[in-house]
């Protein structure tokens, strides 16, 4: 075993394989990858192999499209065969709820590639003769589906990335991992120790005990997963007969069931309400190419469903029932990426669908390790996406949810209870007796609306029970004030005799004076947004940025591997230790006068304005800004005064007829705004240009900040896209994001968000198309629910679009 390596990749599974393979491939080929036992010893050589290229975000359906399509290369290269069959699959609905879902599925698919078609529940028997279609309301054909040889793939990326000059040392158990006072680290074995400038946690199971050596206590969990294997059936040898070819993958959502066949007969997995933890605390690292014991009373009601909808199993034996761990993370998706605090230290792990996501997780990860940024749009396996707050007992909840549900459908307006509520501010409970209905960004429970007494969410693709009361609280906003908290945003104080210039450097925007603010757009070295902030220069105290409080991991990542080594620049998240409150609308300044001894006229404190002053007997940074789009201010406050300030405010504002208004509401009404949000509209593949961004970048700034030359030459060239906004004819549901946007006969763009706006009366959508149709006004069409409706281009704001009411 070598004594040095650029990278050592700890895991032998399908994932460790793929990144020594996409590591290799880009040139990197000092690497080594350390395996305990024998590769594919964990969750990889039981899996059911099955592969698809359907995911709930379009950007990791990429890349599981990306991993279907590598097999054949790296059959090529190795020599080894990876026994891949695109046999096609069928994804059944028993409800209209389902089919309505997956019509969402079939429109997205036509934007991403991915070929799907809606078919009839007797269409889907022709194909798949096996089930019954009296039991289906619909279903949805797609070509790409498959499966595989799960030890052959692992083996064929081993083989390749050993041909292209990496190594694999197997029987070697890492037993520690050190970093050096150089940066480097030790990863110390039972067979010595190699030094290396980066280390890969793809452990799979044993990912935390990997985390847990250099202090990482990384949110997965293994769940007990079971499938069965039955005796060879004759309507499987009659099809292949018929046909000639096997019989196709089905997905039975409704019944929580995935098929596909397995030499003569069909195998069938379940993804069980009843579900359980396997190892919860520590995995065993003698654990290997053993499986655990079957428990078919655990999945005997999936079965029950199965044998209905699938009749031909009521008359076959069960051959064998295999159940395995496999590791999750609270939402289902990877962790991948670099972990904050531990430079060279990169994970790739919680990849449950392997077969799936393996590839282009091994994409990723090499490109971001080689070329420092992952090539693609990753947030949703980012590990970034957690924090602190993803606790050993919050995992355990919410993974146990997500496998509970991992088939079901989750609608737009619903929100999952397990592991809630964690995070609460002090004004939980007052808002808690407002009615307020709780939603959670980055763990911190966020008032989403607020219901009359006897009045619930009822979950559904269409406008919901919500929907007259957002209405009305919109209408408090725009005819005379509301007030919102805004605590889930990403708070940050820079300070520190280098604050400016690192500012200056960090951000496109113009630095603003003491007592401004300003719209701050954050680049990537390729030009690309990696944030938007508000900018607030407090003078001697230092300088505030707010941001999106869902990316703040994300962002203080960035931020640190971009701090000066000498100290001259200090960054702070502030989280729970600062906490926020906002009133909106044309009455806004009438409460803050009241509330405030301060003086805060519009000449006194213009829009933009920021400064300290009390409400009521609290102390408060107070700016005049508004995601609203109308006259409004934020304020900032730590924990203990939020209850003062909340009601010195509530106070001032009675006479005012002062409501409370959740972020479905504050949806709406930055809608009229066109005003864009980060992780939709504003994300790394997208210049701010195409994101209507550029008015902020001060392009001709001495400071040459971070992509900008990249962003200079996106304003000379023109980009590819446009943000834009428009007007849908909608029936009772508006878009959500995702879905298609037609042009032409022919889907051109997609939506990134939208919704109902309220005040002004008019469904909208959020949406990229190329430039060279951007200026359109008419011919627009955009696919909601399975129908096209038309849509117009909106290029002025709905409401004040000369921003009278934000500056008076």
């Amino acid at each position: 075993m070598k004594s040095h390596a650029k990278v050592v990749v700890i895991g032998g599974g399908v994932v460790g394989c793929s990144v020594l393979f996409h590591l290799a491939r880009h040139g990197w080929t000092d690497v080594v990858l350390l395996e305990r036992d024998e590769l594919t010893s964990g969750s990889t050589w039981h899996a059911a192999g099955g592969m698809h290229t359907i995911n709930g975000d379009p950007n990791v359906a990429k890349l599981q499209k990306y991993t279907i399509n590598l097999y054949k290369e790296i059959e090529e290269l190795s020599g080894q065969a990876t026994g891949v069959h695109l046999t096609g699959g069928v994804l059944l609905a028993a409800t209209e709820a389902r089919l309505d879902w997956l019509r969402g599925v079939v429109a997205k698919g036509r934007y991403l590639g991915i070929e799907l078609e809606e078919i009839s529940a007797n269409e889907a028997a022709e194909l798949m003769p096996l089930l019954d279609p009296k039991q289906f309301v619909g279903a949805v054909r797609n070509k790409e589906d498959g499966h595989l040889d799960p030890s052959g793939v692992t083996h064929a990326y081993a083989k390749a990335a050993r041909k292209l000059g990496a190594e694999v040392e197997r029987f070697t158990k890492v037993e520690d991992i050190v970093r050096r006072a150089d940066g480097l680290w030790r990863v110390i074995t039972n067979k010595g120790e190699v030094v290396a400038e980066h280390v890969v946690n793809a452990g799979g199971l044993w990912a935390r005990e990997v985390g847990r050596m250099v202090g990482l206590e990384l949110p997965v969990l293994a769940m007990e997963h079971m499938y069965l294997i039955t005796e060879d059936m004759p309507e499987v040898a009659a099809w292949n007969a018929k046909t000639g070819t096997e019989i196709i993958h089905a997905v039975d959502f409704d019944g929580e069931l995935y098929l596909r066949q397995e030499r003569g007969g069909m195998l069938m997995g379940t993804y069980e309400k009843a579900n359980k933890p396997w190892s919860e605390y520590q995995t065993p690292w003698n654990f290997g190419h053993e499986l655990l014991a079957p428990d078919i009373d655990r999945i005997a009601p999936s079965l029950e469903v199965g044998f209905r909808h699938f009749p031909a199993f009521q008359n076959t034996g069960i051959k064998q029932i295999i159940n395995g761990p496999f590791t999750f993370a609270p939402d289902g998706n990877p962790l991948v990426g670099p972990v904050r605090g531990l430079p060279g230290f990169w994970v790739a792990c919680g990849v449950m669908a392997g077969f799936s996501q393996g590839g282009g997780v091994g994409l990723a990860l090499s490109n971001w390790m080689i070329e420092g940024d992952p090539g693609a749009d990753i947030w949703a396996m980012d590990v970034a996406r957690y924090g602190d707050w993803a606790t050993m007992a919050y995992t355990n909840a919410k993974v146990r949810e997500n496998y509970s549900r991992r088939f079901s459908i989750r609608f737009p307006n619903e929100e999952l209870p397990a592991g809630r509520p964690l995070k609460t501010t002090p004004v939980y409970d007052l808002l808690s007796a407002k009615g307020a209905q709780w939603g959670v960004a980055y763990g911190l429970e966020v008032p989403l609306w607020y219901a009359p007494e006897g009045v619930k969410d009822e979950f559904s693709w269409r406008r919901s029970s919500d929907f007259t009361q957002v209405a009305k609280e919109v209408a408090t906003v725009r005819d005379g004030v509301g007030l919102s908290e805004i605590s889930s945003f990403a708070k940050y104080n820079v300070t520190g005799e280098s604050a400016a210039a690192w500012l200056d450097r960090m951000l496109a925007c113009k630095l603003p004076k003491p007592g401004r603010m300003t719209l701050a757009p954050m680049l990537k070295e390729d030009g690309r947004l990696i944030g938007d902030f508000t900018l607030a220069n407090l003078g001697k105290d230092g300088w505030f940025l707010a941001g999106s409080g869902i990316a703040e991991q994300y962002h203080m990542r960035w931020f640190e591997k971009h701090l000066p080594d000498d100290g001259s620049v200090r960054i702070e998240a502030l989280g729970a230790k600062q906490t926020g409150l906002s009133i909106a609308g044309p009455k806004a300044r009438d409460v803050l006068a009241k509330a405030t001894r301060s003086d805060v006229s519009n000449a006194a404190f213009p829009f933009m304005a920021i400064g300290r002053m009390d409400i009521g007997m609290a102390p408060c940074l107070v700016g005049r800004v508004s995601y609203t789009g109308d006259l409004g201010y934020e304020m900032w406050v730590a924990p203990e005064y939020q209850r003062a300030a909340f009601q010195a405010l509530m106070t001032a504002g009675e006479e005012f007829g002062i409501g409370l208004f959740g972020s479905r509401a504050l949806n709406a009404l930055r809608l009229e705004k066109n005003y864009g949000s980060w992780g939709r509209e504003y994300r790394p593949i997208y210049g701010p240009l195409e994101a209507g961004l550029d008015r902020f970048v001060a392009y001709g700034k001495e400071a040459d900040f971070i992509g900008k030359a990249a962003a200079l030459a996106e304003r000379k060239q023109g980009g590819k896209l446009r943000l834009r906004a428009f007007i849908v004819d909608a029936d009772d549901a508006d878009v959500i994001g995702d879905e298609p946007i037609w042009f032409g006969g022919a889907v051109r763009g997609w939506v990134t968000s939208g919704g109902y706006a309220h005040h002004s009366k008019k469904s909208v959508a959020v949406g990229y198309v190329p430039k060279e149709i951007a200026d359109e006004s008419d011919g627009f069409e955009i696919e909601l629910l399975g129908k096209r409706h038309a849509a117009r281009m909106q290029p002025a704001a709905l409401f004040d679009a000369n921003f009278e009411r934000m500056r008076a």
